[in-house]
């Protein structure tokens, strides 16, 4: 063997160690990589969860600071009642073999999260009322909060107490969120569907839903 076929293989050696250790970095790469995507999924969703926890918390504290007289709170509470109702009612409409199983919102709502079914005629209940997942958390906090207390009224004892609901909600519900999903309760009861309006437009949103005349 010549000196020339000796230095060549080993270059060849050597190239060999030199891609064995590149492929020893690209996976090394790889890994760091993976643990980088894997850090960064848990740091959003710990931020989603803090950001959901402090919006509950702010929820919480403005449907516990409402300045209410009882009969104002009880109308409130009928719109929120009767909302929950006919959700529930309606989800139920769609599963009838799973009616002894769904006896409340609340069971629907913890049942979901675990059973695709229930979650999507869920979601599309609510698509056809016109709320959203965060209509139905201000309404339980609000139910939470206040049903043990509140008493419900049929529509046309509230009529006798207040000629217009939406201007109750506009002034006495300072969380813009809270008041909202409010709103859209009323909507949803009146009207059959709540209609989200562009944020330029929510100060004529009282418009869409007509006072009780004398």
């Amino acid at each position: 063997m010549n000196n020339e076929t000796t230095t060549l293989i080993s270059l060849k050696e050597a190239m060999k160690r030199v891609d064995h250790k590149l492929q020893a970095l690209e996976t090394q790469f790889k890994e760091l990589d993976f643990t980088k995507d894997n850090l960064m999924q848990k740091f959003e969703h710990h931020s989603k969860a803090l950001a959901s926890q402090a919006a509950q918390d702010e929820m919480w504290t403005a449907v516990r600071a409402l300045k209410l007289t009882s009969m104002e709170l009880n109308i409130l509470y009928s719109y929120v009642i009767e909302v929950l109702i006919c959700l529930h009612t309606r989800v139920l409409e769609k599963l009838p073999d799973l009616v002894r199983g769904l006896p409340t919102v609340a069971s629907v709502l913890r049942r979901k999260v675990k059973n695709k079914r229930i979650r999507v005629v869920w979601e599309s209940t609510l698509q056809e009322c016109g709320l959203q997942e965060g209509d139905i958390t201000a309404l339980c906090t609000f139910f939470i909060a206040h049903g043990n207390k509140a008493e419900h009224y049929t529509a046309k004892v509230r009529q006798m107490y207040i000629r217009d609901v939406t201007f109750l909600i506009t002034n006495m519900v300072k969380n813009q969120a809270l008041q909202d999903s409010l709103l859209r309760a009323v909507q949803v009861i009146e009207k059959g569907k709540a209609v989200r309006t562009p944020e330029k437009q929510k100060s004529s949103l009282k418009e869409l839903i007509p006072s009780v005349k004398n």
